[in-house]
Formats: C-alpha cells, structure tokens, sequence
C-alpha cells in the first residue's frame, strides 16, 4: 500500500467516510483529488475504487469522463475541414468548445443525486491548451447537488492548482486530496 494511487485512494476513502458539512458553496464541496500525471492510466484504471469507497460510505456515484470530449467536438464541427487544414483558425473557437462542454455536462449530471452523491470528472487533463479546468467547474458545480469530484493531474501548492505542470496555476475554494502532504 506504499505506491502514490494506494496512497491518495487512502485520502479520498477517509475524506469520503467523514460526514459532510451542508452549508458549503458549491466551490467549496468540489474535491479536487491532485495525482501526478504520470499515474494517470494506472488511476483510471483504479477509478473503481474510489467509485467502491463513495458507495460504501453510503453515496450514489456517477462518472463523467471528458476524455474525448474535444475529438468529438472537432468531428461534428461543420468546419472541421478548414480547421486541419489550418489549425490556427481553430484558436478562436476554444471558448466556443467550452461553453457547450459546460452545458453537455450540466444536462448529464443525474437529476436524481442529491446532497449526499457524488459526480467525478474524468479525463481533465484533456483540457490542456483548449479550456480551463476551472472555469469548467466553476460552470458544473452549481448544479451538482452533492460532491464535485475532479481527477486532476497535476500540482497543488499554497490552495494553487496548476493542470499538467502549468506555469499559471490558479487559486480555488475546493478541497485538495493529493497522495503526498501539503
């Protein structure tokens, strides 16, 4: 149980188990779980057991996983063409990619969790160079009712998150979970 993933799976269990304060922002109940990002196939393929520690602790789980959340929206631009003809043009168009992202999760959170449930976020690590974390979960949080739970490769140092080593990090209300101590 020594290696980084067991660790941080270690936190979030005993984080997870503690009862919840219900008088918190919905900035403030987002859980930012921080993993280096050369760990980042070994969590996803151990994101079970942090769906197994939230369920065991009496809360409902639901993933949602951006991983290819870009691609598809690349594929069903009706200017798809032009842009891998000259991907540059393509920069004007990131808010545009966040924003819908935005509002595609929002309509998929379950309407049915509640205060006591959690929603994880996969696969932000993607959003490297086309949309901001936060401003992301600055957008998704209010309408998650329960736990915002964030995988997150990357650093926290001083309540600063910077995504895969980012020179700007930025400051945030959310609790971090790392597998080392700050």
């Amino acid at each position: 149980m020594g290696d980084r993933l067991s660790k941080l799976i270690k936190r979030f269990t005993t984080y997870i188990s503690v009862p919840w304060r219900s008088v918190l922002s919905a900035e403030e109940r987002a859980v930012f779980v921080v993993h280096h990002k050369e760990d980042e196939l070994k969590l996803r393929a151990r994101v079970t057991e942090f769906q197994l520690a939230v369920e065991q602790h009496g809360h409902r789980w639901q993933l949602l996983d951006i991983t290819d959340a870009f691609p598809k929206w690349m594929g069903e631009h009706d200017y798809a063409d032009a842009y891998f003809a000259e991907p540059e043009l393509l920069v004007g168009s990131y808010e545009f990619f966040a924003e819908e992202l935005a509002e595609r999760l929002k309509e998929e959170v379950d309407k049915n969790l509640g205060s006591n449930d959690v929603v994880a976020l996969l696969g932000t690590g993607t959003l490297f160079g086309f949309a901001s974390v936060s401003e992301l979960v600055k957008a998704l949080s209010p309408v998650v009712k329960g736990k915002l739970v964030v995988f997150f490769p990357g650093e926290y140092h001083d309540n600063n998150f910077s995504l895969l080593e980012a020179k700007d990090g930025w400051g945030y209300h959310a609790t971090a979970i790392c597998d080392h101590n700050e």
